[in-house]
């Protein structure tokens, strides 16, 4: 009897796959029939799998957070949970834009070219104007909805904070609720099989949505806009390459090698799909099953980043500012540096409720130090590509920030 190989490798088989048939699109060209049905095909089967991944998450999201809450007051560690979590998350996040910082002032991308180049790619582009006061606004009120509202829109961060606050409810009515919190324990482990259903179609689902980018992505803009990529690219890269795993090392002994095999589901996941809270299902099973991180802690530490920690993000907006100062030939000083600091920190944690959350949090960080908000427009046609790493930088963090806030605990 034949022997499928493992879901790994047919993840790694369908990625590979899936860009040499994008290659094979791209070059044949968008009007070509072939080309058009490829493509359409691959949108079917891409956006299925997205849709599972999405139809489990919000259940598993609810569960996974109250349960985690509970079965960590059990223990008496809740508080220093909470603290070391956040703690990791705004310091990976500040590591992530300083480097940004410091590469966008090294190597100036933008500098010589000029908006004029650009005009056919804003003039059907109207920035969204949302001053800082008002995003926090929004940010926090977005933050309590009514829950019912939440689970049935989608709404990631509204339904956490309704499950941390379930969660604490559960732990203070201690046995008066342990009803509930059994079945909410059988809600999260039904969860976690369907998830295991849903990798079964994961290889042929980033082999669609690789194929999809790959004969679709423009690459004249991109090689206009080469230096600007290759800036984001390479620290991206450097911060998931290197500074992740060092800071994995040096608080739990474990080498970058043990971590990438056993995250590596997750992370083709999250290259392909280009959404933490997509991939999400997907990070919660690695980080059990994979990484041996306690439910209980990956419970809570990954969904929370999922909605808050994001580090490729937060680098990709500190490092866009400079590029679009660069472009419009102003020099930031530091103090305004610093302020696109904050702010992109701040601005990756992102906004539910807000239209087109990400392009208007991008437009928070320019108009805080007086860039064009219009600019923007600029990296629209290369965004998509970008999106793919550093939502994949993301992701990582997540899983190395629950695999630290584990090791520190038991210290």
């Amino acid at each position: 009897m034949m022997k499928w190989p493992s879901l790994n490798l047919q993840i790694l088989l369908g990625a590979v796959f899936g860009v040499a048939l994008g290659a094979y699109f791209h070059n044949l060209g968008a009007s070509h029939p072939l080309t058009q049905g490829g493509v359409y095909a691959a949108s079917l089967l891409g956006t299925l799998f997205i849709d599972l991944l999405k139809m489990i998450l919000i259940p598993l999201v609810f569960c996974s957070i109250a349960v985690g809450i509970a079965n960590l007051r059990q223990h008496q560690q809740m508080h220093r949970v909470w603290v070391t979590t956040l703690i990791f998350f705004i310091s990976s996040m500040a590591i992530a834009i300083i480097l940004a910082l410091l590469a966008g002032n090294y190597f100036k991308p933008g500098a010589g070219l000029h908006l004029s180049m650009f005009e056919h790619a804003m003039q059907n582009f109207e920035a969204k104007q949302l001053p800082l006061p008002e995003f926090l606004a929004q940010f926090l009120h977005g933050l309590f909805v009514n829950p019912f509202t939440a689970l049935s829109q989608g709404n990631v961060l509204a339904v956490v904070c309704f499950a941390l606050i379930l969660g604490i409810a559960l732990v203070m009515g201690g046995d008066r609720y342990k009803a509930l919190l059994a079945l909410l324990q059988e809600g999260l482990a039904v969860c976690m099989q369907v998830v295991g259903w849903i990798m079964r179609i994961a290889p042929l689902g980033i082999m669609a949505l690789l194929m999809q980018l790959v004969a679709m992505q423009n690459l004249a803009m991109l090689s206009t806009l080469a230096k600007f990529v290759a800036v984001v690219v390479g620290t991206t890269l450097l911060h998931g390459v290197i500074v992740l795993p060092l800071i994995l090392y040096l608080f739990t002994g474990k080498t970058p090698l043990w971590f990438w095999r056993g995250a590596r589901e997750a992370l083709m996941t999250a290259f392909a799909t280009s959404s933490s809270s997509a991939t999400l299902p997907v990070t919660l099973r690695c980080a059990n099953d994979h990484l041996q991180v306690k439910p209980a802690i990956a419970g809570f530490v990954i969904p929370l980043g999922a909605t808050i920690n994001m580090d490729g993000t937060a680098l990709y907006e500190a490092a866009a500012a400079l590029f679009i100062a660069n472009l419009v030939g102003i020099e930031l000083s530091f103090v305004q540096q610093l302020i696109v600091f904050f702010t992109a920190m701040i601005a990756a944690m992102g906004a539910p409720g807000i239209p087109s959350a990400g392009m208007v949090t991008m437009v928070m960080v320019l108009q805080s130090v007086g860039l064009p908000a219009e600019a923007i427009a600029i990296l629209l046609p290369i965004d998509r590509l970008l999106d793919t790493l550093r939502t994949t930088v993301n992701v990582e963090g997540d899983m190395v920030g629950s695999l630290v806030v584990q090791k520190l605990l038991k210290n």
